[in-house]
């Protein structure tokens, strides 16, 4: 789509939609072991696909117009390290690598220092997500709103099955994993340049930076649309399930359920 078809079909020129992006990959993964005793959290792979879950990540980033993406490194980085330098990859990688805990909020400043348009607006992703979705879709609505920073939201299911009932306590039905009446946050961003100045340089930004421009009507939220893939690997489960749902069908495409886990980024 050319510029002049966005703004027939009212969308931004596609100079508003960000051209790079950090990933966060420096969580330990403790709940996925011993997938995770020799490499890191994102270097796990999801059976079937012979591709560790930040391949997957980079190559639906490039899929969505990024050319450049940084890599938070941490537990066990060069492991994933040598993997990035060996793999044929869809768009340029640098990595950083965290020398103490800084915080997901000063770790994610840390990595967007060596974003190579540091005056361009960028994505950001937690490490453990597999997922696919419009990023420029959600660019769109974030420069629509004029927002700082836009959060991806998810509708996960619940992992239990629920009983309905009437106002006399009557059971009308059995429900399995139905979705949940709340939002919660995907772990995918959109960021204006500015957003990094607001970061803290040590600390957990989702309690600081967040809520005051919340308050300041200055962050937004992009729900998924309906039937978009969204999956947080956290626990051995969370593989055996992504692994059935790709054998069930293109699910990481566009289709399938949305997992109850939300994501943990740096666990």
């Amino acid at each position: 789509m050319t510029d002049d078809d966005d703004r027939r079909h009212g969308h931004h020129p596609q100079a508003a939609r960000p051209t790079q992006a950090v990933v966060l990959a420096g969580g330990q993964g403790s709940r996925l072991r011993p997938y995770t005793d020799d490499r890191p959290k994102p270097m796990v792979e999801i059976p079937g696909t012979g591709t560790p879950i930040i391949g997957h990540q980079l190559a639906w980033l490039a899929a969505e117009g990024v050319t450049d993406a940084v890599v938070s490194c941490g537990h066990l980085a060069a492991v994933l390290q040598d993997w990035l330098t060996s793999a044929e990859l869809p768009l340029r990688v640098t990595t950083v690598v965290e020398k103490e805990p800084l915080g997901r909020g000063g770790g994610l400043k840390f990595a967007a220092a060596s974003l190579p348009h540091p005056d361009r607006p960028w994505y950001a992703t937690n490490g453990d997500i597999w997922t696919r979705f419009s990023l420029r879709d959600m660019a769109d609505f974030h420069h629509e709103r004029g927002a700082v920073a836009t959060l991806a939201l998810a509708r996960p299911r619940i992992p239990w099955g629920v009983v309905e009932t009437d106002e006399f306590g009557h059971v009308l039905d059995f429900i399995e994993a139905p979705p949940s009446p709340y939002l919660i946050n995907a772990g995918v961003y959109v960021f204006a340049a500015d957003f990094t100045s607001l970061l803290p340089n040590r600390g957990d930004h989702e309690r600081t930076t967040f809520p005051r421009l919340a308050r300041e009507r200055r962050l937004a939220g992009f729900p998924l649309p309906h039937g978009a893939y969204w999956r947080a690997i956290d626990t051995a489960k969370d593989l055996t399930e992504a692994a059935k749902e790709l054998a069930a069908g293109p699910a990481p495409h566009g289709h399938g359920p949305l997992t109850a886990t939300p994501p943990v980024p740096h666990t």
